[in-house]
């Protein structure tokens, strides 16, 4: 049969053709078979998913379909077909709607000997062996739409509030964090490097110089946000640390909104709002794909939001927090002192034991801190800022910006880095400075959190890990 033009009637989503509004209009539906089974009274069932929503639309295909025995009778998991016909109400309790085919299209086949989606159920684990088809599943395409409204949803809270959505290059010369776990780029040939007094002679590089893979774009933010007010960027960020665990990407997503004239406690309730406002949208624009998180991944994720939602954050100082963690009474695997960089585990309990609500802790020891962010009057301190959620622990780290050029360079010491490599960046606080603010929330993380799975690998399309790069 010749491929029929779609044009001639209505296109409609599966997710449009399952709403009640649908029944009686005659459409075109196009999507991937999940399931086939044939009746006994002459027709078949067939399943059809294309991604606009959780369910699946069922067709009822007849047996007067010119290719019924021919094509409707063969086509198993993974097919892909268009389906013309007349939408109906259903007489099924699943769903509202049915679409009666008359008639019906394949544009590919997908042999079920070789196709790897055949079982109901694959782990986590297996399925990421199949990046490239593993979105056809429930649970992976639920976490791409609910990723998708999150991004949306990020979107459109800054640009309501006037923010300017800035792109940060992704190469760059500078590490924000001063970790040193970047990723080399480099056009120089790897089998003849040149040299110069022993070292690698950067100066025959593309650039003239050693670059990396970005790890924030905070650092370029900040210079836009001291000339638009408040600004933020949203993009891929890269660390080339070698942890291979359910947290840990090498590529992933950050936000990373900057304020002029923001100080510390202006960031925190802006980080506050951030964040309920992107539960808020989740759970009204993604209910469907909630509820099936909350019945198969994490039954307690609405609750857990909606509760997020309904708190007052707490503001602890870091100095407050290891008081109350010392006086707690609990052996925790990693010991409490002032000085200390909390862990995960002290970060829950402040939140679901303690308080029960969200926290966002500030004025960390200026150690364990990075050299922008702006010190304390007591010397010993920042104004660094983390919030933390229940079952989780940190999700949102920010701070308020070192503005003073003198500190800058006196923090820039006690890190040993070269003010040289930042002399842009020290320029800002020598042309006008102003007091400024930022935060950087992980999307990843944020997603990982909002759906409960489990392995930060399963809410990125194709994750970047220690010794996988494939897909």
């Amino acid at each position: 049969m010749s491929q029929e033009n779609p044009s001639a009637a209505e296109v409609l989503s599966v997710a449009q053709a399952r709403e009640p509004e649908a029944i009686g209009r005659t459409a075109c539906v196009r999507g991937w078979v999940r399931t086939r089974r044939d009746s006994k009274a002459g027709f078949s069932f067939v399943e059809i998913n294309d991604g606009s929503c959780l369910a699946n639309l069922q067709v009822i295909a007849p047996a007067e379909l010119e290719n019924y025995q021919s094509e409707v009778r063969r086509l198993g998991p993974g097919c892909s077909v268009a389906v013309w016909g007349q939408i109906q109400a259903s007489q099924g309790r699943e769903q509202a709607t049915e679409l009666v085919a008359q008639r019906v299209h394949v544009y590919g086949w997908a042999d079920p000997q070789h196709y790897p989606l055949q079982k109901k159920r694959h782990s986590f684990e297996k399925l990421r062996q199949w990046a490239h088809l593993r979105p056809r599943t429930n649970t992976l395409g639920a976490v791409a739409r609910v990723r998708n409204t999150l991004c949306w949803a990020i979107h459109r809270f800054f640009q309501q509030r006037g923010f300017y959505y800035i792109h940060t290059p992704i190469i760059t010369a500078s590490d924000c964090e001063g970790a040193g776990q970047l990723f080399r780029v480099t056009t120089l040939d790897l089998a003849r490097v040149p040299l110069k007094d022993g070292q690698v002679d950067f100066s025959q590089d593309f650039f003239h110089r050693a670059t990396y893979l970005t790890v924030s774009g905070q650092l370029e933010a900040e210079a836009y946000a001291c000339a638009l007010g408040k600004v933020y960027t949203f993009g891929p960020t890269f660390r080339a640390e070698n942890s291979n665990t359910s947290r840990h990407l090498a590529e992933f997503w950050m936000v990373e909104p900057e304020m002029a004239f923001y100080e510390l406690a202006d960031n925190m309730q802006l980080a506050e709002e951030f964040l309920k406002e992107l539960f808020r949208t989740v759970l009204e624009e993604a209910a469907e794909d909630m509820a099936f998180f909350a019945r198969w991944i994490d039954k307690q994720v609405i609750d857990t939001l909606q509760g997020i939602i309904d708190s007052e954050f707490v503001r602890l100082p870091y100095t407050e927090a290891i008081d109350i963690l010392q006086r707690s009474g609990r052996q925790f695997e990693f010991s409490v002192e002032w000085g200390c960089d909390l862990q995960s585990e002290h970060e829950r309990y402040l939140t679901e034991e303690h308080f029960r609500r969200p926290v966002i802790l500030y004025d960390y020891p200026r150690q364990i801190k990075p050299f922008y962010m702006r010190v304390n009057d007591d010397g010993r301190t920042v104004r660094a800022m983390d919030v933390l959620v229940p079952r989780v622990g940190e999700i949102i780290g920010g701070s308020q910006r070192e503005e003073r050029q003198e500190v800058l360079l006196e923090r820039m010491k006690e890190q040993g880095l070269d003010p040289e490599h930042y002399w842009w960046y020290v320029d800002l606080r020598r042309f006008g400075t102003v007091p400024h603010s930022g935060f950087g929330l992980g999307l990843e993380r944020t997603v990982q959190f909002v759906t409960g799975m489990a392995n930060i690998r399963d809410v990125i399309p194709f994750p970047r890990t220690p010794g996988n790069a494939e897909f």
